[in-house]
């Protein structure tokens, strides 16, 4: 067992705990030093990144991860995000889609797939992305608003109903929203009693 690796590791976890990212850090990586493949460090290295908004270091650093596990649908995810807040929409995009070959169930990464595709312009991918977010998560209003949306650029005015309508049952602010967002003043009476 290699001692050094876990010490280090343990002392970074405290100093996380403590609010001290800077020691954390240093800690996270004698960690590595003294065991270069151990991917918890290197994903808590990631982490401390995203946390200060550095997302292309955490993304290098996530990819440095999925070099050491190459099959983690949740390390995919979490460049698939970095990258996405980063700009790198089409990274972004083959993350998520790894993410979610490995794990179909994993809500988050079709969430950040439609996302990704919908910042570029391409809203059937989005729709399609966005379709399995929602079915996985049914009660998600941000799911559902942003399938609105993608059926709404792809002027399906029946599906965009069809949403509206389920995204009443369970968030009345969201569905003003998307209401407002997509013209429907013709079902504004679902949300007329509603008061900000």
């Amino acid at each position: 067992m290699n001692f050094d690796k876990w010490q280090h590791y343990l002392r970074a976890r405290l100093f996380h705990m403590l609010n001290r990212d800077e020691a954390a850090m240093q800690e996270y990586q004698l960690a590595l030093r003294a065991e270069p493949d151990f991917v918890r460090a290197a994903s808590c290295i990631a982490f401390i990144y995203a946390s200060h908004g550095n997302y292309q270091a955490a993304a290098t650093q996530f990819r440095e991860a999925l070099r050491i596990t190459p099959n983690d649908a949740e390390l995919y995810f979490n460049l698939g995000y970095s990258c996405d807040k980063n700009g790198a929409r089409s990274e972004a995009i083959e993350a998520f889609k790894m993410s979610v070959q490995l794990n179909p169930k994993q809500d988050r990464a079709w969430y950040g797939l439609g996302m990704a595709h919908a910042a570029l312009g391409d809203h059937a991918a989005a729709a399609a992305a966005l379709h399995e977010a929602a079915t996985l998560q049914p009660m998600n209003p941000h799911a559902w608003y942003a399938l609105g949306m993608a059926h709404q650029h792809l002027n399906e005015p029946e599906r965009v109903k069809e949403i509206i309508l389920h995204l009443h049952r369970f968030d009345p602010k969201m569905t003003r929203h998307l209401i407002q967002e997509t013209g429907r003043s013709d079902l504004a009476y679902l949300v007329a009693d509603l008061v900000i």
